[in-house]
């Protein structure tokens, strides 16, 4: 049996009851799943992070993870997925639409989420000083059923299963169209790839995320949080805001850190020769050099915003 097949199986066989079951660890094969209050449970394993919020009329999810697993998902849910939130444009959240949709879904979205996923998006990244392991992808445009078929610009509220819910805008962050979910009541406070903690920051600067943006979005984040609030981004385990704020000031080193560089006229590779990342060894994993030739160019969108350079 081929390995994603086997994985695709497994996932079903935790079960359709396992949404609906208090408490964690299961003991069932599939995608690690954890109760973060009366009503929501967060899905890991799967793409992205998905959180579940379940009422008498069906599941409301935020992010549904890759195409893989999309029907694996389906079959975790007892009842009816009736509304998801799409984070970010990008397939590991995304990828589950098509089957979501299928089932009679509604899909959410910012606009520019629903608009990335339109178009064919080339990330050539390895082209650039023929760099072997990076990135060298082109995304087809998304077929048309898994489209968000509601979006909104700015902020947004609404009601589920009696759980107040905010959401809105984290402009220009991981992309132009990251949002952040959140649970008023249960108070979880779902973030997508605005965090991303403990690694050097994927940046998508080709669709409007940069470094500027990311410390922005992780302000408004920390702003709407207390010392109770369960953060939940699209990679990695459930943090505090103290774990969030710790992250924005090691990100806020490695911002001032490279605009002093490109003060002094250093472009990407200079970076990259000059290892000027090394004092971040331990602190944040991932390639280094990658992260210096995305963030430099998404830094250059803005650069009379940084002021000096230009």
């Amino acid at each position: 049996m081929k390995p994603q097949r086997r994985e695709f199986l497994q996932t079903l066989a935790a079960g359709a009851a396992v949404l609906g079951l208090p408490g964690t660890g299961f003991g069932q094969p599939g995608p690690p799943i954890t109760k973060l209050a009366d009503a929501i449970t967060l899905i890991s394993g799967v793409g992205n992070n998905i959180v579940a919020l379940k009422s008498d009329s069906g599941y409301l999810l935020v992010d549904c993870g890759d195409a893989l697993h999309g029907q694996a998902i389906l079959g975790l849910a007892v009842g009816k997925v009736s509304t998801v939130f799409n984070t970010h444009w990008h397939p590991e959240s995304t990828g589950g639409n098509d089957a979501m949709a299928a089932a009679g879904a509604k899909l959410i979205s910012h606009v520019s989420t629903q608009l990335w996923m339109t178009q064919e998006i080339i990330h050539d990244w390895a082209d650039w000083g023929n760099k072997p392991g990076w990135e060298k992808k082109v995304y087809a445009p998304r077929a048309k059923a898994a489209l968000p078929t509601e979006t909104f610009y700015t902020t947004g509220k609404m009601t589920f299963g009696g759980e107040p819910i905010e959401y809105g805008l984290l402009q220009n962050a991981h992309t132009d169209g990251d949002i952040f979910v959140h649970f008023m009541n249960a108070n979880v406070l779902v973030v997508g790839d605005a965090v991303q903690p403990g690694r050097f920051p994927y940046l998508d600067y080709q669709t409007g995320g940069w470094i500027g943006g990311m410390q922005t979005a992780q302000r408004t984040i920390l702003a709407r949080t207390n010392d109770a609030t369960k953060i939940v981004p699209a990679v990695g385990p459930v943090m505090t805001k103290a774990e969030v704020q710790a992250g924005l000031d090691l990100l806020t080193k490695v911002r001032e850190e490279l605009v002093k560089l490109m003060k002094q006229g250093k472009g990407a590779q200079d970076m990259i020769d000059a290892q000027a990342m090394k004092q971040f060894e331990g602190q944040l994993t991932g390639d280094p050099a990658q992260f210096l030739f995305t963030a430099y160019r998404g830094m250059w969108a803005h650069v009379r915003e940084l002021g000096g350079i230009v």
